[in-house]
């Protein structure tokens, strides 16, 4: 076979319509067209018809391999065939449902669902509620306010309170004073040569005097107490002040000497034979009457008493500073 005609008995749909461009399809007879006539090989069949000739819903006839072409509509015009599924018996029924969406409802409509504020809010509340109640219970039952432990007396004694007991006369700390008497150095019973001066500053007697004179043996300095509110303990508390140098005394309460000496340390650091620097206190254990007692402060045999006197006074009990 040529190209351009695939034989005699070749349906016209086969034919070539460009066989009239090739050698072998000239040789047969084909044309180009020409005019408003068509073209091809002589004796094939010219299809062209006029916009609308066609009629729909007639038997359209069979084509050359016994087949019949479906029918068309013309454009924009139903299938005369066609029919919608609803129509059928039986058909279903197609119900086109529209999306639904309810903006700030809260409640979450729309396809998926929205955010669900309501419940966000309500947990929120819900979270702020329990936060109040917290504080609330932590503010009814809290420790107490810190300010107050501190105003609190503390009754229970430090291990070393318990444990540690100073000598009586060694204290270089200041005791509280009472109610009890108080003496200064120009009141007191001076015997043996001792006397009084002011010369020397830093005394806290009024005045600013002192017993001087003191150191020989013999000397002393004796406090009649008067209205002492009950038999029992007390602390008796010399001020005095020494050159730089320990000293001591002896001490007798109502006649009956101690078995403690009065010591005359040199607690205040003073540089040797400065009395000015030099004053302190000391306090010794006595048991005392009610009523009226002597208390006497002496220069014995054995004691080195190089030191000035300016006061004595008296507290309530044994205490250790």
């Amino acid at each position: 076979m040529t190209s351009g005609n695939n034989g005699a008995n070749t349906p016209p749909e086969d034919d070539d319509p460009f066989g009239y461009l090739y050698a072998d399809g000239q040789a047969n007879g084909a044309q180009p067209p020409s005019g408003g006539g068509g073209y091809g090989y002589p004796g094939s069949v010219n299809r062209v018809r006029s916009v609308g000739q066609r009629q729909y819903g007639q038997q359209q006839p069979t084509s050359a391999y016994g087949q019949i072409p479906q029918q068309q509509g013309a454009y924009g015009q139903p299938n005369a065939h066609y029919a919608a599924p609803e129509t059928h018996p039986g058909g279903a029924q197609t119900v086109q449902q529209q999306p639904s969406y309810s903006g700030g409802s809260g409640s979450g409509g729309g396809r998926g669902g929205g955010p669900n504020t309501k419940g966000l809010l309500i947990g929120a509340v819900a979270v702020v509620a329990a936060v109040v109640i917290g504080i609330g219970v932590a503010m009814l039952g809290g420790d107490d306010d810190p300010g107050d432990k501190d105003n609190q007396a503390d009754s229970t004694p430090t291990q070393s309170q318990q444990s540690s007991a100073p000598s009586p006369s060694n204290s270089n700390s200041q005791a509280a004073k009472d109610d009890l008497p108080t003496i200064d150095a120009k009141a007191l019973a001076l015997a043996g040569g001792a006397t009084t001066a002011s010369d020397i500053k830093g005394a806290k007697a009024d005045g600013g005097v002192y017993v001087t004179g003191f150191n020989a043996v013999g000397s002393s300095v004796t406090w009649t107490v008067n209205g002492i509110p009950k038999s029992g303990k007390y602390t008796v508390y010399v001020g005095y002040s020494v050159p730089g140098k320990d000293q001591n005394a002896t001490l007798a309460v109502n006649g009956t000497p101690a078995s403690t000496p009065v010591d005359l340390k040199n607690w205040a650091d003073g540089p040797a034979g400065d009395y000015q620097k030099g004053w302190t206190k000391t306090y010794n254990w006595i048991q005392l009457n009610k009523g009226t007692n002597t208390i006497k402060v002496s220069c014995e045999q054995g004691n080195q008493c190089d030191a000035l006197i300016d006061q004595m006074w008296l507290v309530n009990g044994w205490v250790d500073s």
